[in-house]
């Protein structure tokens, strides 16, 4: 007589990582009941037990046998949850508590018409002599039909890809298994996303079928099911469950055809619906690749590559994908991918996607860009029968452009969801672009590294800024449309309190250095502090000013206005440039109906700053576009490292002034870089031992947070490295308490402000701010490292990047959200 307990408890194990696979909804999520539920309920004294089914109901024999009692089905059915998709329609059991079981495949999604004749929706090859298939999601004896497709046209060989993310069950239909996915009640057209982190679909599909079985005991071996969630008459449909092998699993569906067939070879690698693949994807992908040698450049391989089958719903967006991405592999194979061009500047056409900023970018950072994008084009051109990925990317920045709202409001509600398609789509062509780059250098070599190790060694492809931004020269009227023209000192806060004597924000100095910071400032206010710096106190002959704003700024009747507008950051002469062309928009005649505000004077800051080298001859400034709300880019550091350079060849007595919005974030930076600087050339000052702080998470106070410790086991002398850094943040931040801005209290002040509560669960969502700051604060490491290093290790300290999240928490990867890296924050 067996026993049943092992198998309940598959049941709750299986399912537990299932809880919150979609934020939101208000449904009683009580789990399927388990031995482990009812144990807890009633049976807490007993050490052993077994269960022995009979017809009536379990009979319960606890330890040496000295009790039996029965627990009834009623019990068993009071922890399950029901529910309805209308009053109309019957109740019945919900899966996981929650979701309805809803037919995977319409026919409407057939746009192709080969169900019928091929066995699945939307089969098709690409466009090309390549073996590179798709299909949508096929029946149990729909897969089989393919199969012998592919077999009557001598493909003796085949790896087939299920790219869908998705947990699908195949309930059976007299001969064959019909797909069928679990659908929550307020979405029942779309698929369940975002199954969290370490949850597997093959996983969550034997949960469920568990439960659909134990559903159709209860039922009289009967579950319910929705064909047409449109038009609920005839809804749901009664199917005959007798067993568990009446539901089968995806895995079940696409090997057991395969099990006489070795040659032919099954793989689930799940694609997202919308946007690019993480670089854990394309690795899972890679490693299928390195494991057949037939798709690798071998001296004893023989024969043709194998086919290449995608498969997902509906065989449209992630099958598309995984065509181009199994088309541009079989380019390499072929050879057609490595013949290196010949074309004449002159003949050079423009790429159809050239006209991205991100497009360009990647053109002038990447030798044989051209020819790379090229290929990819042509890859996706072969796999668009249903869906061009290029095409997508230009319809939705049409639509953005076409419909742009006027309010900021507006802005920011209605556009929020195609702005988010469009960058989506914009992601998954560039990620195109990086993987065929990758397949360049490691396709020759069988994949010595994975995707994303290789990527790591590529800094500078992290830095590609991933916008809609076009490359092309746009009107500045239309850029005052788009952007948002309002003045500085509306949004600078005087923290330290220096309007009043200075004229301007934030206004301080570094004890016993000539670096200076403040906000951004007037040309009043920079009279005022130009005599500050050449009294007779200060003596000051030299002045290098460098402002490390990003935006456009003007002077405007004597208050300085900027424009922040959605874009990447651009080259100082390119900034200068158009601060002179929205001078020029603002000073022309207004026409009678145009709401556009004019101002009686006007100025751009190089001649606010030219104004003034009559009374101060020593004055030079320097524009130095700095990112705010992250850390700088290396090229800013070599800028400002050259300026200073430069100015104390000439005058080692030189004073500097830094200035951006605030006077704070960026500032505060690169004064730390200065006085760096100044360290290592005038020698660093005693750094003693630590006090011992008596404060909660003392060693967050002090910058010991995972990542930064990491990188200081990386380098040299990491120690003493960062205690100078964190001496010059200390002096820097002297006049700065930690309600005003220093960086290290930034970092886990702002932890604190966004995580909810101290317990174990809470998971804060990570804002820019702190994960900014902290990626701030291992920068500057860098240039303190300088006198030490050849070059600067940017590319290990890229893999040492991490998210705001419970700085106690092991080392995660990240880059800003402006880059191409998939795990960070807007800046």
């Amino acid at each position: 007589m067996g026993t049943t307990a092992s198998t309940a408890q598959q049941t709750v194990s299986a399912s537990a990582p299932f809880e919150g696979l979609q934020d939101g909804g208000t449904m009683d999520s009580r789990h399927s009941l388990s031995i482990n539920s009812f144990q807890t309920t009633s049976l807490h004294n007993s050490k052993a037990k077994s269960i022995i089914p009979n017809k009536v109901a379990p009979v319960v024999i606890t330890y040496n046998c000295r009790e039996e009692f029965q627990i009834h089905d009623e019990l068993l059915k009071a922890h399950y949850t029901l529910g309805r998709l209308s009053d109309a329609t019957p109740e019945h059991y919900l899966v996981q508590g929650r979701y309805f079981l809803v037919q995977d495949v319409a026919e409407k999604m057939d746009v192709l018409g080969t169900l019928q004749s091929f066995g699945a929706p939307n089969f098709r090859q690409a466009q090309s002599r390549h073996t590179v298939f798709g299909m949508g999601q096929p029946s149990l004896s729909g897969f089989r039909q393919v199969l012998q497709k592919l077999q009557k046209d001598g493909h003796r060989e085949c790896i087939i890809f299920c790219v869908r993310e998705e947990p699908v069950l195949f309930l059976r239909a007299g001969e064959d298994f019909v797909p069928y996915t679990p659908r929550d009640k307020e979405h029942l057209h779309e698929n369940l996303q975002g199954l969290g982190p370490g949850v597997q679909a093959e996983h969550l599909e034997q949960a469920i079928r568990k439960e659909i079985h134990d559903f159709a005991q209860m039922s009289k071996n009967t579950y319910y099911v929705y064909h047409n969630t449109e038009d609920l008459r005839g809804e749901p449909h009664a199917v005959a469950i007798q067993a568990e092998d009446d539901v089968h699993v995806t895995e079940e569906v696409f090997k057991r055809p395969l099990f006489l067939q070795p040659t032919y070879r099954y793989h689930r690698l799940p694609l997202p619906e919308q946007g690019a693949p993480l670089e854990a994807q394309f690795d899972a992908f890679v490693s299928v690749l390195r494991e057949t040698p037939s798709l690798l450049l071998l001296r004893d391989t023989h024969g043709p590559p194998p086919a290449l089958l995608f498969s997902c719903q509906t065989g449209v967006g992630r099958t598309t994908l995984g065509m181009v991405l199994g088309t541009l592999i079989l380019f390499h194979h072929s050879g057609t991918a490595l013949r290196p061009e010949v074309v004449p500047m002159k003949t050079l056409k423009p790429l159809p996607m050239e006209q991205l900023q991100v497009v360009q970018s990647f053109l002038h950072t990447v030798p044989q860009g051209r020819k790379i994008v090229e290929e990819v084009d042509r890859a996706i051109t072969a796999c668009a029968e249903l869906h061009d990925l290029k095409e997508a990317v230009l319809e939705n920045q049409r639509k953005l452009e076409g419909s742009w709202p006027e309010s900021p409001a507006q802005r920011n509600g209605s556009q929020h969801g195609g702005r988010q398609r469009a960058l989506q789509s914009l992601e998954r062509y560039f990620y195109l672009i990086l993987f065929n780059y990758y397949l360049h250098e490691q396709y020759p070599l069988a994949f010595a590294l994975s995707f994303s190790r290789w990527l790591c060694a590529h800094p500078e492809l992290y830095r590609l800024p991933v916008t809609l931004s076009s490359a092309g020269p746009v009107a500045p009227g239309d850029i005052i449309a788009m952007g948002s023209l309002g003045a500085d000192d509306l949004v600078s806060p005087d923290a330290l309190s220096t309007i009043r004597e200075m004229d301007v924000a934030n206004f301080r100095r570094v004890p016993r250095l000539p670096i200076y910071g403040t906000a951004q400032p007037s040309a009043k206010a920079l009279g005022s502090i130009l005599a500050y710096l050449t009294d007779t106190k200060r003596k000051l002959r030299q002045v290098v000013w460098v402002s490390l704003r990003e935006e456009a700024v003007l002077e405007c009747d004597g208050r300085t206005h900027s424009l922040r507008q959605p874009g990447p950051p651009v080259a100082p002469s390119q900034l200068e440039n158009l601060e002179t062309q929205l001078k020029a928009h603002l000073k022309a005649p207004v026409a009678e109906n145009s709401q556009t505000h004019r101002f009686q004077t006007c100025l751009t800051m190089q001649e606010v700053f030219s104004q003034h080298r009559g009374a101060c001859p020593g004055l030079t400034y320097h524009r130095i576009p700095m990112p705010d709300f992250c850390a700088p880019r290396e090229e800013d550091f070599d800028r400002l490292l050259e300026a200073m350079q430069a100015a104390l060849a000439k005058d080692p007595g030189t004073g500097f002034v830094f200035s951006c919005l605030s006077g704070q974030g960026r500032t505060t930076t690169a004064m730390v870089v200065a006085v760096l600087a100044f360290w290592h050339i005038q020698g660093f000052p005693d750094v003693g031992e630590e006090e011992l702080v008596s404060v909660p998470d003392a060693k967050f106070t002090k910058g010991e947070f995972e990542v930064v410790m990491k990188v200081v086991q990386l380098l040299p002398d990491g120690h003493s490295v960062k205690k100078e850094v964190d001496a010059a943040l200390d002096t820097v931040s002297e006049t700065m308490t930690p309600m005003h801005y220093h960086l290290r209290e930034i970092i886990i002040c702002t932890y604190r402000q966004v995580s909810p509560s101290p317990g174990p669960s809470a998971r804060p969502r990570s804002g820019p701010t702190g994960f900014s700051s902290r990626r701030g604060q291992l920068l500057p490491v860098v240039p303190a490292e300088k006198g030490q290093l050849q070059a600067s290790p940017m590319v290990r300290l890229h893999r040492a990047h991490t998210v705001m999240a419970d700085p106690r928490q092991p080392l995660l990867w990240a880059t800003d959200q402006t880059m191409i890296g998939k795990k960070s924050f807007p800046g």
